[in-house]
């Protein structure tokens, strides 16, 4: 009698494969590895080198405006204007 009541529990009460525990037991592998890769994700974004840019990049505006100047982006007329433009005078 009693292994009767132990195949009945396991199979047909609150097995694995009914009711909220089936569901939950077939999710929580999905939650985990879902888990796995965003953690993979985060350490691997956090231990890569971030890349700069202009904006974010240290230059004054004095440096920039010799850049473009120099790389004949702005010609002497524009580089005088922005250059006392800068300077405040």
């Amino acid at each position: 009698m009693m292994g009767h009541w132990g195949n009945n529990y396991m199979m047909g009460g609150w097995g694995y494969g009914n009711g909220i525990y089936g569901w939950m037991g077939m999710l929580m592998p999905l939650i985990m590895g879902f888990a796995i890769v965003l953690l993979g994700i985060y350490v691997f974004r956090r231990s890569t080198p971030q890349v700069r840019t202009g904006a974010l990049s240290n230059q004054s505006g004095m440096d920039i405006l010799r850049e473009r100047y120099a790389r004949g982006e702005i010609d002497s007329a524009e580089y005088q204007s922005r250059k006392q433009d800068l300077e405040g005078k």
